[in-house]
């Protein structure tokens, strides 16, 4: 039936497939299936007999013949309708995409009533016109109208959704503006169909010679042959009679003025052209739908209002945020957290100190020796279980202003490497005095002057770069600046790390200098050989310097490292102190013209560091601005240590100290990595028998006063049927049993804030809330401990019995207790009280793979709320009676706050223990441990290591567990042994 409709009825050069092939790609590239059809007459009807526009429409919706389409038919003269009641009726609340076809008056008139309709505003509309005839007078600007001058821009605006499809070689034609002088396409298309009809016959009439020709055979003949026209182009006839036309899609640009956007080939059958440039093509359905009741409508006087309320809004957060923060900071201020209770520091007296040697490790007894009595007996203390320099202030009231607590405040949050650390200060008059870090090595001025010290220039590099890594980060610090910068403030850790001391505070430190030096004496003098010539002209320098005066002082301490001649050292003249002042004081007028600086002998500098003396001249210039800041300084000197040697600094110079330490020779030749290591060794075992803090008073010789804690958990477990186990096992089995088992323990432990204090056979003793206090979360720590070792306790194999499971019990409990240390050879940590024996109850009277709890303990976790406990009932105890206990279930999901102490974090899933990391030690001759001639202890002490593969030979690895020689401490009293120790052997899986 399609095929007769094309065979039948044919309107001049219009390729009706063509242009719906055409249309039917557009369509599926932006997925259009809704159209509105909008068409009328049209000065065509003389020739096809009927509505060419009628026609057209019909061949493009029979081209979308496969397609579910949904379309709206508008025959403007049938449906007797005006354009504006069919765009706003028909089209405008269901259609986006409209289909257009008239003559081009009919059509302006359109795009004028469509403008009106604001279908143009917001893009959300597109009108496809379709011109089977181009004419010249419309071709560039099709919207302009001699005659209708006054509603141009309105079409103009209309046209602006249009995208019109003409026949190419239409659209490409000369322009001709007297249509006249062009000719009538008409006769065009009358010559090119007689012509392609004489062709036809002659190419038919010797197969008809002797009959008569049909019409039919005729048409038959000419599908798809081609033929040239009269102005010699190819013509092509389809399967439905239609010439094959090549079609242009126009489109109006910002100007107004018509563009070609794509070109099809109907030969082709495909889009040849495509440059949409700025054009958009809209959905067939508005993005606010065809009422706009997709999109929310706003009022403008309610956005300003929202809009001013947000303001406020956001304001007042401001504000408040602002108050907040000026609060927390002032409450930071006055907090005080630096300041500190003269009562809280241990000063080492003179029995203190005259013992100090033989408790200290080696490590230290070197470093003091190296740096002599002088630093060693300087004002020096305890803090907190914190080693501490003290430095005395001058005996005067002081009163703290709000800028000096915040300065105050920053010195405490200070933290850099190359700053010494401030610990606080105490102000109460006479015990004024600043704590500070200690740095055993003393100051960089000692090294220096210490002959015994031979530094390469690897190390001098590391020194000088050390100082301008702290200015660097101290001049961008709130203090700003030194303002006393030289040698003697510059300390060394016993990492050889250099940190500055003695900057800021300066409201404290101001009448030190004047107080304890008298300004004749040569003390007072060198003081200023550092200072920079623009603050000695001063006749009242800031106490905190300026910048350009630390570089200043930095120079003259380069020159110190390089020269190693004491402080402003001068070659050629002997000047004191007081000279070299006022001479530097004067400038270049009191040095015949040149400014008075320290010698840099050649034959002191490398000629690889021939940059240093350069950097050191231009730092100690007399016009401060020609002085460089740390910033350039900082990364000049990284440049200048990249030429230096790769060597260890650490391992260099730890070579050099002890050769050049003569109080240490014997112990150097006889020290060796061997005996560093088991001697580390050894103090790490100490600080596993006892809280680090008790340690480190006891290795000083002071008394551990006992303590009393108002309120900490107690753990006990032991193994049920171990006793039967033991009888039916080796010796060496059960060792290894509880040394599997114990190790597994003690890793997991170290995932909880508690202490272990003893294991006695198959019983296991754990506190928290002690030696340090942990407001109420010792009970929320040793409960998850008891559950992650009882969910470890149910995987462990037993090596000689991997089918047998262990039964753990345990018990806790919650309360006071007093703990102290015990005994003078092989001194305990014991706790002492009613509640560790209660809950030694609990575990007796527990059962097996169940954790016991008592009533104390259960209200400091109900307060934690995260944790599954039952009631078990009463039960009868030794000494106590009927008491009601409970069960420990389980931990719960959640987040819970218990006062301001205990903050417990959401977690997810049942706790596990971690997988243990198996470690092995092994010990032989060759690595035992030596003796460790030389050393006094007040503790005799005897460690006995076990080895899980030694070699009979001595080498490590080898087959089964033996007892390998024992390494000793030996004093001159007596000798103790203190524990036997092995390494976990164990393997859970998480």
């Amino acid at each position: 039936m399609r095929d007769e409709f094309y065979h039948l009825i044919n309107i001049g050069s219009a390729g009706y497939g063509s242009l719906g092939e055409f249309l039917h790609l557009v369509a599926n590239n932006f997925g259009w299936n809704r159209f509105a059809l909008m068409y009328e007459k049209s000065e065509l009807n003389e020739i096809a007999g009927d509505n060419a526009c009628f026609l057209l429409m019909s061949s493009l919706i029979d081209e979308f013949g496969g397609t579910e389409l949904d379309y709206q038919v508008g025959d403007l003269q049938l449906l007797n309708i005006t354009y504006e009641s069919f765009l706003k009726e028909k089209i405008g609340v269901n259609y986006g995409i409209i289909l257009t076809c008239a003559n081009h008056s009919n059509i302006r008139n359109i795009a004028i009533e469509a403008a009106k309709l604001g279908m143009m505003d917001r893009g959300e509309y597109l009108f496809l016109n379709f011109a089977l005839y181009n004419n010249a007078r419309y071709a560039d600007r099709p919207w302009f109208d001699d005659n209708d001058i006054e509603n141009n821009e309105m079409a103009k605006k209309g046209f602006s959704g249009f995208l019109t499809f003409y026949p190419y070689r239409e659209a490409e034609f000369k322009k001709v503006e007297n249509q006249s002088i062009r000719g009538s396409f008409y006769l065009d298309d009358l010559y090119n169909s007689m012509l392609m009809y004489l062709q036809a016959i002659g190419n038919k009439f010797p197969t008809y010679s002797n009959q008569t020709l049909r019409g039919c055979d005729i048409v038959q003949s000419m599908l798809g042959k081609s033929y040239l026209d009269s102005k010699d182009d190819e013509i092509i006839l389809n399967c439905n009679a239609q010439k094959v036309v090549e079609y242009a899609l126009v489109a109006q640009d910002p100007d107004g003025i018509s563009k070609i956007i794509g070109i099809y080939s109907g030969k082709n059958k495909t889009v040849i052209y495509w440059e949409p440039g700025n054009f958009t093509f809209p959905p067939d359905v508005p993005r606010c739908g065809f009422d706009l009741s997709k999109c929310p409508t706003y009022d403008k006087v309610n956005i300003l209002l929202i809009s001013l309320i947000v303001v406020i809004i956001l304001g007042l957060i401001i504000v408040v945020v602002v108050i907040c923060r000026h609060r927390k900071f002032t409450a930071e201020i006055y907090s005080e957290a630096w300041k500190v209770n003269y009562d809280d520091i241990v000063f080492l007296t003179k029995d203190r100190r005259s013992s100090i040697h033989s408790l200290l490790p080696s490590k230290e007894l070197d470093e003091m020796s190296l740096v002599g009595d002088k630093q060693l007996f300087a004002e020096i203390g305890y803090y907190k279980c914190i080693r501490v320099a003290i430095k005395k202030l001058p005996d005067i009231k002081i009163d703290l202003k709000q800028k000096q607590l915040y300065e105050l405040k920053i010195m405490k949050d200070l933290s850099n490497d190359n700053l010494v650390k401030f610990y606080g200060a105490c102000i109460d008059n006479p015990h004024n005095c600043l704590l500070i870090e200690y740095c055993p090595r003393g100051s960089l001025q000692d090294i220096l002057e210490n002959p015994q010290y031979n530094l390469d220039w690897s190390f001098r590099m590391s020194l000088i770069m050390d100082i301008a890594k702290g200015m660097h980060y101290l001049h961008g610090t709130y203090i700003k600046s030194h303002g006393a910068l030289k040698s003697s403030n510059c300390l060394v850790d016993s990492r050889f790390v250099l940190k500055i001391s003695d900057f800021g505070l300066h409201f404290l430190r101001g009448n030190e200098k004047s107080e304890s030096i008298d300004e004749d004496s040569y003390e007072y003098w060198k003081y200023f050989l550092w200072t920079a010539p623009e603050l000695l002209r001063m006749s009242d320098p800031p106490a905190e310097g300026t910048n350009k005066g630390d570089v200043y002082s930095f120079a003259i301490i380069m020159q110190e490292i390089v020269m190693r001649e004491g402080v402003f050292y001068t070659k050629d003249r002997r000047l004191e102190p007081k000279e070299i002042v006022e001479i530097v004081r004067k400038g270049p007028d009191g040095n015949n013209g040149v400014p008075l600086r320290p010698t840099i002998s050649a034959d002191n500098v490398s000629e690889e560091l021939d940059e240093v003396t350069a950097l050191i001249e231009k730092c100690w210039s007399e016009d401060p601005h020609e002085r460089p800041d740390f910033t350039a300084l900082k990364a000049k000197l990284r440049h200048l240590s990249r030429k230096e040697t790769d060597m260890n600094l650490l391992d260099n110079l730890l070579t050099r100290m002890e050769q050049y330490a003569n109080n240490l020779e014997t112990l150097v030749q006889d020290r060796t990595k061997d005996y560093l290591e088991e001697k580390r060794k050894c103090e790490e075992v100490l600080y596993q028998l006892l809280p680090k803090c008790v340690a480190q008073q006891l290795i000083m010789g002071e008394a551990v006063t006992a303590e009393a804690f108002d309120s900490v958990t107690i753990y006990f477990s032991d193994i049920v049927g171990f006793t039967e186990l033991s009888a039916k096992s080796a010796p060496m089995e059960v060792v290894d049993l509880l040394n599997d088992l114990y190790g597994l323990f003690d890793y997991l432990l170290e995932n909880f804030d508690v202490y272990k204090v003893e294991t006695i056979g198959d019983a296991y003793m754990v506190v928290s809330g002690l030696p340090e206090r942990n407001g109420f979360r010792h009970a929320f720590e040793i409960a998850r401990m008891a559950l992650n070792l009882l969910d470890a306790i149910k995987q462990f194999k037993i090596r000689h019995r991997p089918e047998q499971p262990l039964l753990l019990r345990i018990g806790l409990h919650s309360g006071a207790v007093v703990a102290g240390v015990v005994g003078h050879k092989m001194p305990r940590y014991c706790l002492f009280g009613d509640t560790v024996n209660t809950a030694s109850r609990m575990e007796q009277n527990g059962k097996p793979l169940k954790i016991h709890l008592s009533g104390a303990t259960k209200d400091i976790l109900d307060k934690v709320g995260r944790f599954n406990i039952i009631t078990r009932g009463e039960v009868e105890m030794k000494g106590k009676g009927k008491v009601k206990t409970y069960w420990l279930q389980g931990e719960m999901e959640g987040n819970t706050y218990l006062g301001d102490d205990l903050v417990v974090p959401k977690q997810t899933g049942a706790q596990r223990p971690c997988t243990p990391r198996p470690t092995r030690h092994s010990f032989s001759e060759r690595n035992r441990p030596k003796l460790l001639d030389g050393r006094r202890t007040t503790l005799s002490d005897q460690i006995n290591f076990i080895s899980e593969n030694p070699k009979s030979n001595g080498e490590d690895g080898g087959g089964g567990d033996q007892r390998v020689p024992e390494a000793e401490i030996r004093s001159d009293e007596t000798e103790v042994p203190l524990l036997s120790i092995t390494s976990p052997s164990f393997d859970i899986s998480p």
